[in-house]
């Protein structure tokens, strides 16, 4: 009976998306919401979706681009960050506590001539394994428009800057991400408990939302023990 209601939930997905397809509302070449979105939205396990995904890919409905795109894991758990960090950490099962140490508005005539505008708030945040070891720090930027402003004086919702830029309309659509590796300035390296120069990962990413706004820009700090880059390409069935 268990299977067979797994069978229902699964094949309830398959449908609609299947009539989304169909009907032109999922356009050919457009990139699916990620497996947590639609888990959420379908009220199905993870594990359910990821059938009714391969069952979409089986009948040639969605199909995953080679040679495309990098993933970030931590402890070899794919980090999906299209939801953010938090979000995605939580997802991989890890347990990680996380600190804000600023939030507040800053000025940056620098980035002006990139994202129209020179005032940003800022969130400095820097997380820790079970162990008590910082693994993380993160610096976002977002712009100091559409009721972000504000939030130095209210501070994020439900401690997530995702769910907090949604509930200011801010929700993302694309981007892009850069990694590479380098060593640790003075500062930080005293933020994350480090010696200065230790080598760690570095990850710039950039999102815009759908209505192609300026929405995030965060720079991650990972360390290398825990986190990874990981490449898929060529046929990944």
């Amino acid at each position: 009976m268990i299977r067979q209601v797994r069978f229902d939930k699964k094949q309830r997905v398959v449908d609609e998306l299947i009539r989304r397809i169909e009907s032109g509302l999922l356009e050919d070449g457009l990139l699916l919401p990620g497996e947590h979105q639609l888990a959420q939205e379908f009220k199905v396990s993870r594990g359910t979706l990821r059938e009714a995904l391969a069952e979409l890919k089986r009948r040639h409905y969605i199909a995953t681009q080679s040679g495309v795109g990098s993933i970030v894991t931590f402890d070899g758990v794919m980090l999906d960050q299209r939801n953010g960090w938090a979000q995605a950490l939580a997802d991989s099962g890890a347990l990680i506590n996380t600190e804000v140490l600023r939030l507040e508005a800053v000025t940056r005539p620098d980035l002006l001539p990139r994202f129209g505008t020179d005032q940003f708030i800022t969130l400095d945040r820097r997380r820790r394994s079970t162990d008590g070891k910082l693994v993380s720090l993160e610096r976002s930027l977002m712009p100091a428009t559409g009721g972000l402003e504000s939030l130095p004086r209210v501070g994020l919702i439900d401690n997530s800057l995702t769910i907090t830029l949604a509930a200011y309309g801010y929700i993302g659509e694309r981007g892009d991400q850069w990694i590479g590796a380098e060593p640790l300035s003075t500062e930080d390296a005293e933020l994350l408990g480090r010696e200065p120069g230790t080598v760690f990962l570095k990850a710039l990413r950039t999102t815009y939302d759908r209505q192609n706004r300026f929405m995030e820009q965060v720079e991650s700090l990972l360390d290398p023990v825990h986190f990874r880059l990981h490449l898929q390409f060529g046929n990944t069935q």
